[in-house]
This record gives C-alpha cells, sequence and structure tokens, in this order.
C-alpha cells in the first residue's frame, strides 16, 4: 500500500468518499484520521480497512442491531467516520444533521421501521436533554452512544429519566473508534493496565489497547509509533484500572496530574467536584507553568446562572473543594467564561484553555 486516503472534506463528501472506500475489491489504502489536538498538535493516524471494519462490526455484535445511523458528529474524526462505516455496512446511507435545519427534522429524515442510532459527546447530550422535545427524539433511538471525554455520573443518570438508552465508549482514532462500552472490551479488544511488579491487581496505571481494531502507524512520525505502538500493544495516555468485575474505570489523561508545589494533584477529580456546585454549569481544571508553584492549578468554571457568579469567587471555590478533597489540591486560580471553548468534535479545547490562563496571569 503505497498512498495513503485523508478523511476530508463536507460530510456528505466524506460519505461519498467511505462507501467508495468499502467498496473496493481488494484491500484498498489506509485512510488517514487526524486526532483532535485537544492537548496540542493533532496526529495524523493510518487506519487499514481491516481496523476500521472490525471496529464496526464488533459495536453491532455488542449492541445487538445493525440500523441506520444519525451523523451528528464532525465526519472527518474518527467518530464520524465510524458512523457512517456502520450505517453503510449496515446497507443504510446515514442522515446527516448538517443537511437538515435542526436535529429534529434531521430525525424525521431517518428511514421508519429501523433501528436508529447515534453518537454523541457530552456536551451535546446535555444539551438535548435540557430540550423535551429532542430529549423525546433520542429516546426513540435504539441507542446513543456516548464518547469524546469524560462526564458525570448525573448525566447517565438523566438520560436513564428520559428513556434515552445511553451506552459510554471509550477509545481513539489509534483504535479505530470506541473499543470499550461501558467498561467492557467490544469483542476481540485486549484490555490490561501496565502496572509495576508487586503492584495490586486493581492497582492504577496505564491503560493498554491491543486486538484487531489498532491502527497501522502515525503517518510521518515514526518515532511516536514505536514509542505508542509496542509488541501489538496500543499503550495509551490514559491513567485507569480494572474492577473486581473485570470492568475498566478510567481516571482521565495521565497528564492530568499536576504537580503543583511538590503535591500530586488529580485534575479530573477537582473538576469533578467543581461540577457537584449547585452554581456551576461546567467545569474543567488545568495545570499552567507557575514560576514559583511549577504548575498552578487553574479552574474554569461556566456558572449555572448569572446570580451563581457571586458564589464562585476564587476563596469560595476553594473552600468547595477543600470541604471534600485535600486543602492543596484546591485552584489556586479560578477563572468563570460564558463557556467552555469547544473543538470542532467537541472536546474540550484544553490548548485554548492554558492561554486563557496564561493572559488572565499578565
Amino acid at each position: 500500500m503505497s498512498s495513503l486516503r485523508p478523511v476530508s472534506g463536507p460530510p456528505a463528501a466524506v460519505v461519498d468518499a467511505l462507501a467508495a472506500w468499502l467498496a473496493e475489491p481488494a484491500e484498498p489504502e489506509p485512510l488517514v484520521v487526524e486526532t483532535s489536538g485537544s492537548s496540542g498538535r493533532p496526529k495524523r493516524v493510518v487506519l487499514s480497512r481491516r481496523a476500521v471494519l472490525a471496529s464496526g462490526r464488533a459495536t453491532a455484535e455488542r449492541l445487538g442491531v445493525e440500523g441506520q445511523w444519525l451523523l451528528a458528529v464532525p465526519a472527518s474524526y474518527v467518530a464520524g467516520v465510524q458512523v457512517v462505516v456502520r450505517s453503510l455496512v449496515a446497507g443504510h446511507r446515514p442522515v446527516l444533521v448538517d443537511d437538515h435545519p435542526s436535529f429534529l427534522d434531521a430525525v424525521a429524515a431517518l428511514t421508519p421501521d429501523l433501528p436508529h442510532l447515534v453518537s454523541l459527546v457530552p456536551t451535546q447530550l446535555h444539551r438535548m436533554l435540557d430540550d423535551p422535545a429532542t430529549a423525546a427524539a433520542l429516546a426513540g433511538f435504539h441507542t446513543v452512544l456516548l464518547g469524546g471525554g469524560p462526564f458525570e455520573p448525573s448525566l447517565r443518570e438523566r438520560a436513564a429519566a428520559a428513556g434515552v438508552r445511553m451506552v459510554a465508549t471509550y477509545g481513539s482514532a489509534e483504535t479505530a473508534g470506541g473499543c470499550v462500552y461501558d467498561g467492557w472490551p467490544l469483542p476481540g479488544v485486549r484490555l490490561e493496565i501496565d502496572l509495576p511488579d508487586g503492584a495490586a491487581p486493581d492497582a492504577t496505571g496505564r491503560v493498554r489497547l491491543g486486538g484487531p481494531t489498532l491502527f497501522d502507524r502515525y503517518e510521518g512520525d515514526a518515532a511516536l509509533t514505536g514509542a505508542t505502538l509496542v509488541d501489538g500493544w496500543f499503550l495509551t495516555s490514559d491513567a485507569g484500572r480494572l474492577l473486581p468485575d473485570g470492568r475498566l474505570e478510567l481516571f482521565g489523561r495521565l497528564d492530568d496530574v499536576v504537580v503543583s508545589g511538590g503535591v500530586n494533584v488529580p485534575a479530573p477529580a477537582v473538576a469533578r467536584r467543581l461540577r457537584a456546585h449547585r452554581g456551576v454549569e461546567e467545569a474543567e481544571v488545568l495545570g499552567v507553568p507557575d514560576p514559583e508553584w511549577g504548575r498552578r492549578v487553574v479552574a474554569f468554571v461556566v456558572p449555572r446562572t448569572d446570580a451563581a457568579r457571586p458564589g464562585l469567587e476564587r476563596d469560595a471555590v476553594r473552600d468547595w473543594v477543600a470541604a471534600e478533597l485535600p486543602r492543596a489540591w484546591a485552584p489556586r486560580d479560578v477563572l468563570l467564561l460564558e463557556a467552555l471553548p469547544l473543538l470542532d468534535n467537541g472536546k474540550v479545547d484544553r490548548v485554548r484553555l492554558r492561554a486563557l490562563a496564561e493572559e488572565d496571569a499578565r
């Protein structure tokens, strides 16, 4: 295979290109799918048709259904590619939200009497559940896959209360999309936790993944490929542990542990505590360079209402965090935002957040 096929362009063009790619009689040139670059420079991931189809077939087997998919995420990222592929393999062209005035109009365009499925990111689902009509439409889907980042247990509870069958997915472009559903690996997917000798089986370590959905390499980066794709395993940048029943529990990225003043601060745990505040709509926590602390813990908070802003001053937020977590974990700065900046695929733009923190410190 001497050439590569980048995934890019308008959604309808991506659907046509993927349909042609799937129909080629021999194994075609691999796809090149970019990662989101939420923490820095995007990577160009090379995926074979074998890996993409292995992922799609494993999804159908786990969900127990093939059907028509609604494309509500960007087509050029791996989640969108998989939505298109799953629908085409099932014999149905996906319906594109971008082709319709609204999400509800797109839902109305789905073929009747077929199982309907959709992939969303947490921010999308959160906002859709706020609207009764959209929530009711989602309840008519066979399954809503939720991926692209962490979410609070309350979101799953809201979805269940609305009658929405939600399945949380974990994976990446390097695994041809989500490969762990509700903590369980898809059929054929291998899952292990890298642990030092003598560690307890349920200790926390680096998540590594294997199986037929793995990528071939990073385009133009042999060094990163060699460091990441080792002996048939993809060494992720995520921390997790295996629960006694074998399910995966995730704790965020390995680099989400902020070393501040010699103290290891798990940023996802602080963010979860902030989201439990009744005045907080959304929150993210990152470490930014600091001459005194090495890295400074900064909270980015979206107030639920304007009336909530007076209760979210820095000292009040620090006290809220310290009421449940160690005081040393409390954020040293709090930036109130109208909304968290998002990338095209719905993930939080962490690079932009760090830039906002640096601008605020000047």
